[in-house]
């Protein structure tokens, strides 16, 4: 069997999607019987380790990010490479790649809805191009063999659109690299603080869906017995005497420090498909405070973590004090708990098998969404 994915979601500093592509690559290839080819953009055309570059403009400030223009190369290096199925990982010209594709070669195509895209369009071009951005997704994910979506509310999102054969696929986390073990007792004196402050952390994109407002807001009320630390790209220049901010690209294995580090990771946007750095805490053994919207009340609960009223900075620091007093530590070991159970990215994969087999007609079907 030989999965090809393709997508334009692949760059040095990109999120989710890359995490995605990167766990599953080698954990198929290693697989007897399975090949896995990945297709994304880059400067040249080329190839190493079943990783195949296919030539993109680079985006202005797209921090690395590539934009397809031209079907051609797609299809033909598709074509070249003969797979089996084609997997697509995002709604742009390679999705539309991915379906020529199949066309020539006779082949099945899922498509996995990483993005909610008519909400993207929406918070950076305004609600009237909602319904022509609906009405996109609802054609081009209508014409998959199969969809995957991230999360149950993604799920439902799809399936109002009128898109048929959605399942839910959630996605992972790596339980070696994200572990309890990468505790820095250092941490807190590296920042200036007391060993016994608080020690709160948000890691990802400073972007508007991500609420930092609130979160900074949410700071003022805690006071000075607690401290923020915000990590990623983007983030606010104004900030409480009790927030820190470590701007610089941070990789894995830093991120996976902080978080086991930090005593609750904190998280105030409401718009989230998925989640990756609430699981990437979790299995740190970090218990998280989120807000009860997007995908997060899936993943979250009172036997690991607290969800509150979204936009509300109170109703997240009463959250974040609740979590104290019914003791971190245990909710930390909880949470890593919960990930070993359904998060680890091997399970991911094995469900991944399921939905090719199913749609290459080599097993019975696994249950569709709703």
């Amino acid at each position: 069997m030989h999965i090809a994915d393709i997508t334009m979601f692949y760059a040095p500093a990109s999120g989710g999607v890359r995490t995605y592509l990167d766990a599953k690559h080698p954990r198929l290839d290693a697989l007897p019987g399975v090949r896995h080819s990945l297709l994304i953009p880059g400067a040249s055309a080329g190839h190493a380790d079943g990783i195949y570059q296919v030539p993109a403009l680079p985006l202005p400030f797209g921090k690395g990010y590539r934009f397809p223009v031209r079907l051609a190369p797609w299809c033909n290096t598709l074509r070249g490479l003969q797979p089996d199925l084609i997997e697509v990982g995002d709604p742009y010209l390679t999705a539309w790649a991915a379906l020529e594709a199949r066309r020539q070669l006779d082949i099945p195509v899922i498509g996995f809805y990483h993005s909610d895209l008519p909400l993207l369009v929406g918070n950076r071009m305004g609600n009237w191009f909602t319904p022509n951005v609906e009405a996109y997704v609802s054609k081009l994910y209508g014409n998959f063999d199969r969809v995957l979506a991230p999360s149950q509310i993604m799920g439902d999102k799809l399936s109002r659109l009128g898109v048929r054969d959605v399942h839910v696929q959630p996605l992972g986390v790596d339980l070696e690299l994200f572990h309890p073990d990468k505790h820095d007792d250092q941490l807190r004196a590296q920042l200036g603080l007391a060993d016994t402050t608080r020690l709160l952390v948000f890691a990802g994109r400073g972007s508007r869906e991500k609420n930092l407002p609130v979160l900074l807001d949410c700071m003022r009320h805690l006071g000075s017995d607690y401290h923020l630390l915000l990590v990623g790209s983007g983030m606010p220049t104004h900030v409480p005497d009790n927030v820190s901010i470590s701007r610089q690209f941070c990789p894995a294995a830093e991120v996976a420090r902080l978080l086991a580090s930090a005593d609750l990771l904190v998280h105030a946007g409401d718009q989230e498909t998925f989640g990756l750095v609430i699981l990437e805490a979790m299995a740190s053994a970090t218990p998280v405070v989120a807000v009860r919207a997007g995908a997060f009340s899936e993943l979250v609960d009172e036997r690991w973590g607290r969800l509150c009223r979204p936009n509300d900075a109170k109703a997240m620091a009463q959250s974040v004090r609740e979590a104290f007093e019914d003791d971190v530590t245990a909710l930390g070991q909880r949470a890593r708990q919960q990930v070993e159970r359904h998060y680890a990215w091997d399970r991911v994969v094995e469900g991944l098998l399921e939905h090719y087999q199913a749609v290459l007609g080599h097993s019975p079907a696994v249950r569709a969404h709703g």
